[in-house]
């Protein structure tokens, strides 16, 4: 019989969170955006009090989340999303690392191929890559860093605070790809300083096809991404598209138990991997 280790690549759904979706599948099945009736008005409340519920755990403001289809997309957004804002600044420089997910290296690859430069940073022996190497790289023609905050690969992590605390004093933006941290080291996550981050919720026990760009302001203003999709003022005008209600709800309530049980995961985490050291 096979063991399923690849939780990191996606993770069971919890049941608890399942269940809580099927129930709005049955009976919240309206669109969050028409509100004209009561169906649509429920399911919106719905959207909100998730948001709410993500905000709340990573502190930020509930209006400053942006829901997408997963890291993926909200890797592209916050990186290709920059492209207009380069041309037209001049400020086309843009710093990653060599060790990134594919869903930042491409969208990089890209901009290299329309006008723009693209810094890869390669890590240590460790795997882990030098902040004084990615902050020596950054100049006044540099628009965004992005870093991944936990490798999805060797699960080291790495210098996103040196990152943000430096970057937070230049006009150079930082988005940090939270896919492997959210809900693991939400309390890290709290604290850090970045303008955009990605996570998704199939890695927490939540539902595949959901995940959230994080749009900070930065003196009063949001970075200046722009849409990768139109069609709708859905997500504030940066995701169009009728909004997953039941996905969106399953999405914060894995976070709201990843957040609660926190402790406990650590403990139990902490014991296999024991019984793992003594067994080779």
């Amino acid at each position: 019989m096979p063991t399923y280790l690849d939780y990191s690549a996606s993770a069971p759904i919890d049941l608890r969170v399942l269940e809580r979706m099927i129930d709005i599948y049955k009976n919240s099945y309206g669109n969050a955006d028409s509100r004209t009736h009561i169906f649509g008005t429920s399911a919106k409340e719905i959207v909100e009090k998730s948001r709410a519920t993500l905000a709340d755990i990573i502190s930020v403001d509930k209006t400053d989340i942006i829901f997408t289809s997963g890291t993926t997309e909200s890797n592209n957004m916050a990186i290709l999303g920059m492209l207009s804002y380069a041309k037209e600044t001049g400020r086309n420089h843009f710093i990653t690392t060599a060790i990134e997910h594919k869903s930042v290296l491409e969208p990089m690859k890209f901009l290299q191929k329309n006008g723009c430069e693209v810094t890869f940073i390669k890590p240590d022996e460790s795997g882990r890559v030098s902040a004084d190497d990615i902050l020596s790289s950054v100049t006044d023609k540099t628009a965004l860093v992005s870093v991944m905050h936990v490798n999805n690969e060797t699960g080291i992590i790495q210098p996103v605070e040196e990152i943000g605390e430096y970057l937070s004093k230049t006009d150079t933006f930082f988005h940090i790809d939270a896919t492997q941290s959210f809900g693991k080291l939400n309390d890290k996550i709290r604290k850090l300083k970045y303008d955009m981050l990605s996570f998704t919720g199939h890695k927490i026990f939540g539902p595949q096809g959901i995940g959230a760009l994080v749009l900070k302001r930065k003196n009063f203003k949001r970075p200046p991404i722009k849409p990768l999709l139109l069609g709708g003022p859905q997500e504030r005008g940066y995701r169009p598209g009728t909004t997953p209600v039941a996905l969106v709800a399953g999405l914060a309530y894995a976070a709201e138990i990843c957040d609660h049980e926190h402790d406990l995961w650590w403990q139990k985490c902490a014991e296999i991997k024991k019984q793992f050291m003594n067994a080779i």
